[in-house]
Formats: C-alpha cells, sequence, structure tokens
C-alpha cells in the first residue's frame, strides 16, 4: 500500500533553504532513517509530513487510511492532567476500561480489579492491555497518578514514547511512525527493548537517530539531507559511508571536468566578436551552464578539535573505601580505585543506581558518606552534563563565550580569538550573533562542548554527550577523544560511541555494588549471555537432582574453558554403551570446543582493540553468538555422550 507521496518540496527560513524540489515516496511496511546535519532540516520535515507545518512550494499525499503518528523531542503534554490521563487520551471504551485497571491496580484496589475483569472480558481487551503493561514496565513507568508537570526531561521522553506506542497498537491498521531522536533518556536495556518492539510490531516507519546500532537494527534504507538535496541509500550505515564517499568523489571528478571545460570556453568567449553569430549564441549559452557547474562547492565542514591540554602529572584520582548512601539508597559501598593516566571508563547501569551522583562525587561537587577522595593537584575536570548550558539571561553566542574567554590556546601552541573558536565549532559569523535561546539543541551541544574543551581539561566527564549531536559531529568527537591522551570517564546509551572509545566498564548493580569490567559494552553483553546459559544449565541440573538424578562433577582440561557439570542416569536406570561412531564424535567434540573457545577470544580480544570499524564490529559480534550457539550444542551433546562413557 501506497502512503505518502512528496513531489518538489521546498522549505526556507529567511533566505536560507533547509531543502530545494525534494521528491520521495514512503510504502507500506518502509523502514527509513533520515540523517543530516543539526539545523539541516530533519525535524521541519517531519512536522510538514504531520501537518504542523507547511511548504513553500510542492505537494505531499498521504493516504486517506493512513495514521500519521509522531514522536518529538519536545512532547507536548496537557500540564494539568497526570501521568495516566496523557497516555490513555482518547476516549475509547476499550482505553477507558485499560486506564481505570492500571489505576485499580497500582492502587491495589481488589473490589475495583475484581469488577473491572468483566468489562475487560465483554471488551476483548486483555490482548491489548497486556501490550500496554509491557510498555509500560519496559520504560520504567510507575506512579500513574503523578502529575506530568512533575517530571523530569527523561521520565517525560519516556511517558510521550509510551503514549505515542499505545496510540499505534490501538485501532490503527495503517500508521506511518515518525520518531525524533527516540533514544534519547532512554538507557541501554530500554533501547534494545524498543529495537525488539519496533521489528515485531511490522511498523512503517520514519525515523531520525544518532545512534548507529539502533538504526541500523530497526531501518533498511538511509535517507540523507544534504546541501538541500536528499539523497537515498539502501542498506546499514556501513554501506552509506561507502556510497557517500563514492558520490562526492564522482561529483568533485564531475566538477574539476568542468573546470577543465570552463577555462576553454572562456578563453573562446574572450576571443570573440561583439558580433555574435546564432551559432555561436547556442556555444554561449552553453557557456554559462558550465560556468554554474564549474563554480560548484562540496562544503563538508566539520567540526575542528584542536584545544590544548593541561599537563597531567603522575598522581589523578584515589577513592579509599568510598561509601554513599541517599537514605536506605546504597549508591556506593567501600569503593576502592586509583586512576591512572590515559584511562578510558564506561559507566553503565539501570536509571537511579547512583551513575551521576558518583561523577559528581568524583568531581567534589556532592559529599560522600564516608571514605576518601584524594585529587592531584595536576587534575583539571571537564564536565559534560546532562543539564546542558546555564544561563543567567539570554545573550548572543559571541557575547557569551567572551564571558569565558577572549582568546583560547591550541593544542599547536598557537592560539585563537573567541570568534575563530567558534568557526572551528561551525558557528558561522551570521550565527555567532543569534540568541543563544534560538539555537537548535544540537547547536546548544556544540557550543556546551566548546565550553567544556576552553579549560583544556586533562580529565573529561561525558554524561550523554552524543544526545542531540548529529552523526558527522560524533564522528569527529570520537576521533578526537581516540586520540586524547588525557583521562576520559563516559555515561552514554550509545552503544557504538562506548564500544569504540572504552577500555573497561564500571558496571553499576545496584545496592552500592560497582562491577569493573574488563572490555566495552558489547563484550559486557556477551559475557552476561554466556552467564545466562551457564545459569539455565545449572537451573536445569538441579531440577534433574529433584526428580531423583544424580550429578557428580567433571573437570575437563581444555585450553580456555572452566569446570563443567556433568549429570548421570539414576542408578537404577540401565546405561546405554557407546559405539564406534559415539566414541569418535566424542573425540571430535573435545577437539572442536578448544578451538570454537580460542577463536572466540581471538575475537573478543580483536573487538577489545579499538580500531575497528562498525561493519567489522558488527560481523564479529554476530560470529560471537554463532560461536556461543554452537559451543551450547556441542557442550550438551559432550554431556549426553559422557554419561554413556
Amino acid at each position: 500500500m501506497h502512503y505518502v507521496s512528496a513531489e518538489g518540496l521546498t522549505k526556507s527560513y529567511g533566505i536560507n533553504p533547509l531543502f530545494r524540489n525534494i521528491s520521495f515516496h514512503i510504502n507500506e511496511g518502509d523502514k527509513i532513517a533520515l540523517i543530516a546535519r543539526n539545523g539541516v532540516g530533519k525535524s521541519t520535515l517531519l512536522r510538514v509530513l504531520n501537518g504542523e507545518e507547511t511548504v513553500d512550494e510542492g505537494k505531499i499525499f498521504i493516504h486517506k487510511d493512513v495514521t500519521v503518528a509522531l514522536f518529538e523531542q519536545d512532547p507536548k503534554f496537557d500540564e494539568t492532567k497526570t501521568v495516566l490521563e496523557n497516555i490513555f487520551h482518547t476516549n475509547h471504551p476499550v482505553l477507558n476500561v485499560i486506564r481505570e485497571y492500571e489505576l485499580a491496580s497500582e492502587s491495589e484496589d481488589g473490589e475495583a480489579m475484581a469488577e473491572l475483569f468483566g468489562k475487560m472480558d465483554d471488551l476483548n481487551a486483555w490482548e491489548f492491555e497486556v501490550k500496554v503493561k509491557q510498555i509500560l514496565t519496559r520504560l520504567n513507568i510507575h506512579h500513574l497518578e503523578q502529575p506530568v508537570s512533575d517530571l523530569s526531561g527523561g521520565q517525560r521522553k519516556r511517558v510521550a514514547l509510551a503514549k505515542t506506542l499505545i496510540d499505534i497498537g490501538f485501532d490503527h491498521k495503517h500508521t506511518l511512525l515518525m520518531m525524533d531522536e527516540p533514544t534519547n533518556h532512554l538507557d541501554v536495556e530500554m533501547i534494545e527493548w524498543l529495537e525488539n518492539y519496533l521489528n515485531q510490531e511490522n511498523v512503517t516507519l520514519l525515523l531520525v537517530t544518532h545512534d548507529r546500532y539502533f538504526l541500523d537494527a530497526v531501518s533498511e534504507e538511509i535517507w540523507e539531507l544534504e546541501r538541500e538535496n536528499m539523497y537515498v541509500y539502501r542498506g546499514d550505515y556501513e554501506n552509506y559511508m561507502e556510497k557517500k564517499a563514492a558520490r562526492l568523489e564522482s561529483e568533485q571528478a564531475s566538477i574539476d571536468k568542468a573546470k577543465n571545460e570552463y577555462r576553454k570556453e572562456l578563453e573562446w568567449m574572450r576571443k570573440q566578436p561583439k558580433a555574435r553569430t546564432t551559432k555561436s549564441k547556442s556555444r554561449q549559452d552553453n557557456f554559462y551552464e558550465v560556468e554554474s557547474r564549474a563554480k560548484q562547492k562540496i562544503e563538508d565542514a566539520q567540526v575542528q578539535l584542536q584545544v590544548k591540554m593541561s599537563r597531567l602529572g603522575g598522581k589523578v584520582v584515589e577513592m579509599k573505601k568510598v561509601y554513599k548512601n541517599y537514605g536506605d539508597l546504597q549508591v556506593l559501598k567501600a569503593f576502592d580505585y586509583t586512576f591512572s593516566k590515559g584511562e578510558r571508563i564506561g559507566i553503565i547501569g539501570k536509571n537511579g543506581v547512583g551513575k551521576s551522583t558518583f561523577m559528581n562525587m568524583l568531581q567534589g561537587l556532592e559529599p560522600v558518606t564516608s571514605g576518601k577522595i584524594n585529587i592531584g593537584d595536576t587534575v583539571v575536570f571537564g564536565n559534560f552534563s546532562q543539564t546542558g548550558l546555564v544561563i543567567k539571561e539570554n545573550m548572543r553566542v559571541i557575547e557569551y563565550v567572551k564571558t569565558i574567554a577572549e582568546n583560547f590556546p591550541l593544542a599547536n601552541g598557537g592560539s585563537l580569538s573567541a570568534a575563530q573558536f567558534l568557526e572551528l565549532f561551525l558557528f558561522s559569523p551570521d550565527k555567532q550573533y543569534t540568541y543563544l535561546n534560538s539555537l537548535s539543541g544540537g547547536e546548544r551541544k556544540r557550543l556546551q562542548l566548546l565550553t567544556v574543551l576552553f579549560a583544556n581539561p586533562n580529565f573529561l566527564i561525558l554524561d550523554e554527550p552524543t544526545n542531540d549531536l548529529d552523526l558527522p559531529t560524533l564522528a569527529v568527537l570520537e576521533k578526537f577523544l581516540e586520540e586524547y591522551q588525557g583521562c576520559v570517564m563516559i555515561v552514554s546509551h550509545d552503544r557504538y560511541f562506548m564500544d569504540r572509545l572504552v577500555d573497561h566498564l564500571f558496571v553499576f548493580e545496584g545496592d552500592g555494588e560497582v562491577r569493573d569490567f574488563p572490555g566495552n559494552y558489547t563484550q559486557y553483553r556477551i559475557w552476561l549471555k554466556d552467564n545466562e546459559k551457564k545459569d539455565n544449565k545449572w537451573d536445569a541440573l538441579q531440577e534433574r537432582k529433584s526428580k531423583g538424578e544424580t550429578t557428580e562433577s567433571v573437570v575437563v582440561n581444555r585450553a580456555s574453558s572452566t569446570a563443567t557439570a556433568s549429570t548421570n542416569k539414576a542408578a537404577a536406570a540401565p546405561k546405554k554403551k557407546m559405539g564406534f561412531k559415539e566414541k569418535r564424535e566424542f573425540e571430535l567434540l573435545e577437539k572442536e570446543m578448544p578451538e570454537l573457545e580460542k577463536e572466540k577470544a581471538a575475537i573478543t580480544e580483536q573487538m577489545g582493540a579499538g580500531n575497528l570499524g562498525f561493519e567489522e564490529l558488527q560481523k564479529l559480534s554476530e560470529r560471537i553468538i554463532v560461536i556461543d550457539g554452537l559451543l551450547a550444542e556441542k557442550e550438551m551433546r559432550w554431556l549426553e555422550l559422557s554419561e554413556m562413557e
């Protein structure tokens, strides 16, 4: 089914066009990612399709049976109503009874729940209620009677996401779901759940995101807005990068060819007499077309990070038996750690377990309950926080920067004026004189990054730095951090960003426990899955024991394996002896399993080196999943054969 057709769309703000004469089509089942630099018009295009804005030129056709749903970066609510009333805002019998049931469930009103059971049955509302419950639980939405005006920014985002998902899941057969940065303010588990949910629901999707793993998981096509045009690429992000590079190379070759032709035609034009013939007039017209092509410029401006880093001495930070409590909530319990030069640490954990508190304590912004934090004399913290820019009054960008300093030292020994430094961060002279409140979210993030790097920090603390940054700026920031000689501590839901930059993780597990995991996020998830499998095997063994079977420990001397449990049948049960084929299979298994584990260890080490591209990381991650599956099968078969031996 054909959902949307757009022909010749043009949209400008003032004299600056966002896009010009673009055309596209969206069909049922399409999953499209829309990417561009900040300020180029991604969010504007979504609002145009949602009917919130109009274009200057062009036509849009949306099928009459299609419902358009837009999840925005800054969600809008009825501030006078509760979370529950905002989520179930549609007056429909099914939604009304589910709303009442959720409210009764939260308040544990057994009498009301019993009465609502019958209504739920009558309206066949149970299937949809299960979906609603899953959405609310997975997005950690509780206290449904709380006014939305009391919610934090992250809570508002999650409530808006729940509202959108419930809307599209109810009574809409044909929905175009448009999402503007849906992963901001979600933890990694929520993002992974959202990936699976969107894939299972088979929605038609138009998505704006900076999260490259999420982009690859849920989209099959990439649209890029660049230099007023739209370019379409089939496939994943890595394929987009390759195809874009080829396109730019081809365009540059075409411009170079036009320049050569232009020089020849310019010489001919200068030699021509004033009185021109009809034949030379056509050549003259062609000259102006060639001139236009020859004078095209492929602008690929990028943020330039060339700041100077303060010298970092031998002593960085020591944390000794640090405790932190908020009443009954334990954030840290006897935490010991000594930071070294050049460490790159990722911090992960569910919301509310103390990640931000930990970083504030490290910088002396929050007191410890007990214990000591000793900070080296040469340490200069650079804090890129989620709170963003703190502005007392509205002012122009250049005025704000000059309140910090007039000149800024660079890594190469030189210095730049405030205006020149702003240009490194893609603030043109015109943009420097705009007011701060008129900046986009991404522009504010760039300005915040600039102010953090002004102080020449040697210990960077980055709390969700990828929110609202466009992909080109993210790529530059990643390259800068890879070469940065100081310490880096990162809290981020962007798994690609974490995988590329961190050497090890502080995993906040709750109740004050922090695990120091040696590896990046993908390696940690693999480790978790391995442990889940071991736990499942242990549970299976315990179940067999409860049924009267005996268990004996079997130690297998393999290169990188650990002790594995083995089970025998009950003594009364007759044993089947190994035949030649089984013995041969058993011998092969004892050779194959160490080889698979050796390959897995090599891949894990390769992924931890931090020098792989996205496509290589993806392939290696997929190979590890395959290896884990093979090992699980072979280990179970080995256990079966070992019982026969």
